[in-house]
């Protein structure tokens, strides 16, 4: 067996992992709300079996001694998704770029992220996907533990450690200070060095790679994506780029990448080159206040925050206007006094219904869209039989109410129940 189709095989059994459940639950549920095509259906009953839904109809025959949870007051839906988190990292206010990454390591990262974990499923986010700033495939560790029952919590996607042109993320370090970025990042700087860093990660458990793209003067070339794709791609990876302006974006949709990460700043005329190659945008819309919060004392770094969350809206409006494909994803990487880490992704849905994004086309940006581009659709992200069973229920319908979704009140994750206050 050649070592690419080992890829293959060991990416697909560690995304498909669930815990196997000897209840057969059934769940009444009074609106059954479909994302994909933004319609609810009445007085449905789901039939789980050993962590998978079996049935779904209104005339399901429910075994006897079944336990069934009754929701029939409630709008349920499959579990949601956020396409851009850091689990494992975190800081309070302001954010510290760079030394931020020195003072916790791998094994606190863990601990960070199981706490983060437990946090996000019980508010309803049923499957994320990491971005890096993991430490020493801290993320990946995490993941393990979950899948195999330790600690309650999400699918976690892994990327492992970020791929970037020599220095990650950080700009003007001193020669005396080393190569303190190694870890995080891995440097690289042409085609076969890019595909060397994706083949590592692959070893040390990613499902999925990213690049940071232009975040020095210098940016990755249109063949340093296309070598990262074509790894990635045979291995059955998708391939994600953080890129914020036009020039290095058009290297990443050039080069076949899956998405763009935040993409801040791009005209009308790269948004459309992305629509065409039928590229993603995961937006990461940060809220003004959110922004503001980020800032150093004295604002060192001479960033407006209302001005750039505008910059941001603006973005997203001409994205969805022009018909971009737009997945959920959130990018919150501090500790608001106060604020859970879930409390705070859902922030974001006030923007997107700023940018006139309707309450059915972002439920889909958090489930079907973000299911296909994560590459886990064939597992997650619909209540269908066969299908995991991630499942939450809302009090009010989100498809006329978005932020309906921050009061999910019954949550279900691989046919478990994780909270139920209905």
């Amino acid at each position: 067996m050649g070592c690419r189709r080992v890829a293959v095989l060991a990416g697909a059994v560690s995304l498909a992992v669930a815990p196997v459940l000897a209840q057969t639950t059934a769940i009444r549920a009074g609106h059954l709300v479909d994302p994909a095509s933004g319609t609810v259906a009445s007085n449905q009953v789901i039939l789980v079996k050993e962590g998978k839904i079996a049935a779904v109809g209104t005339n399901v025959e429910v075994p006897k001694g079944t336990s069934v949870v009754d929701l029939s007051g409630s709008w349920v839906l499959p579990g949601l998704m956020d396409a851009h988190v850091h689990i494992t990292f975190g800081q309070e206010p302001p954010l510290r770029i760079g030394a931020a990454y020195l003072e916790e390591g791998s094994g606190l990262r863990a601990l960070r992220g199981l706490r983060y974990a437990r946090e996000l499923l019980e508010s309803g986010f049923t499957t994320v996907r990491d971005a890096g700033n993991e430490a020493n495939y801290a993320s990946v560790d995490l993941r393990k533990a979950l899948e195999r029952g330790w600690f309650p919590g999400p699918t976690i996607v892994t990327m492992g450690k970020i791929i970037a042109p020599f220095g990650g993320q950080f700009v003007g370090a001193p020669p005396e200070a080393g190569l303190f970025w190694h870890f995080e990042y891995l440097d690289a700087d042409t085609p076969d060095e890019v595909r060397k860093a994706v083949r590592r990660n692959i070893f040390y458990g990613a499902q999925a790679i990213k690049l940071v793209c232009d975040n020095n003067p210098y940016h990755c070339s249109e063949a340093e994506v296309r070598a990262a794709v074509e790894e990635a791609h045979s291995a059955g990876l998708p391939v994600s780029v953080h890129a914020f302006l036009d020039e290095a974006a058009r290297a990443v949709v050039m080069g076949g990448a899956d998405s763009i990460e935040h993409g801040s700043m791009l005209s009308d005329e790269l948004l459309q080159l992305m629509k065409d190659h039928k590229t993603v945008l995961v937006s990461t819309d940060f809220p003004a206040d959110q922004l503001a919060a980020a800032l150093p004392p004295g604002n060192s770094w001479g960033i407006d925050a209302q001005a750039m969350s505008a910059a941001l809206l603006d973005r997203l409006k001409r994205a969805h206007r022009l018909g971009v494909t737009l997945a959920f994803g959130t990018d919150v990487t501090m500790d608001l006094p106060g604020r859970t880490r879930a409390e705070m992704m859902f922030d974001y849905l006030d923007v997107w219904a700023s940018a006139g994004i309707t309450p059915a086309e972002t439920l889909r940006a958090m489930t079907t869209t973000a299911a296909d581009l994560l590459r886990v659709k064939n597992v997650r992200g619909a209540i269908a039989v066969g299908q995991a069973a991630d499942v939450i229920a809302t009090p009010e319908n989100p498809l006329a109410r978005i932020q309906a979704l921050r009061k999910a009140r019954f949550v279900m994750k691989n046919g478990d129940v994780v909270r139920n206050t209905r």
